[in-house]
């Protein structure tokens, strides 16, 4: 029980110290000019949403917010891409990282992030988290492998976007291309002069 409570008080002091910290510096990142490749996520009428393509997910997670307006690289929370064949969903303590001291700027934000704090006990161990269900978008046929560590080591951090689309302004992610279709591998295969084996993707 007392291990408990100090990793409480930890875990307190430590988000304390992180909302200080970035109150104060992000303030003069925040008025400075957005890069020339900046996208501004809009913001979307509940009409607009119920219109996006995709899955909806338990959670309304923009990726468009993070990885297109933040310019958060897709492998700072897909952790595990550059050395796993599968991606990985992140962690919630991942989410958490930021969500401790970022609440939204909107009620529509601030209502899923709200919804992403309540899955989040930071007295448990990991394996004792809630955890979010995601709803999976891609899914390869069984009998093929899709090795996504030798795919980034290969054609680096961006090569998310070969298969997935560009996500960075997808306000909620659907499936761009038809990854079940073998044509569409070839193709790939064949443009970047690589082996076309059948062992390479069947084994």
């Amino acid at each position: 029980m007392r291990k408990l409570a100090y990793l409480a008080a930890g875990t307190i002091v430590l988000t304390l110290v992180a909302t200080l910290t970035f109150q104060r510096a992000p303030a003069a990142q925040q008025t400075a000019a957005p890069a020339s490749d900046s996208v501004i996520a809009p913001r979307l009428s509940p009409q607009q949403v119920a219109a996006l393509k995709g899955p909806r997910q338990p959670i309304f997670f923009r990726h468009d917010i993070h990885a297109g307006q933040y310019k958060i690289q897709c492998q700072y929370c897909h952790y595990s891409v550059g050395v796993s064949s599968e991606p990985g969903i992140p962690s919630v303590a991942t989410c958490m990282g930021c969500h401790f001291a970022i609440s939204g700027s909107d009620s529509v934000s601030k209502a899923e992030i709200t919804k992403l704090r309540a899955t989040y006990d930071p007295t448990k161990p990991m394996e004792g988290q809630k955890g979010i269900e995601w709803v999976r978008i891609h899914q390869l046929a069984r009998h093929a492998h899709f090795p996504h560590m030798r795919h980034i080591k290969a054609m680096g951090p961006n090569a998310c976007y070969t298969c997935h689309g560009e996500v960075s302004r997808m306000p909620q992610v659907f499936q761009v291309n038809n990854i079940n279709n073998m044509g569409f591998c070839i193709t790939c295969h064949v443009e970047r002069k690589v082996t076309r084996d059948c062992t390479v993707c069947h084994y």
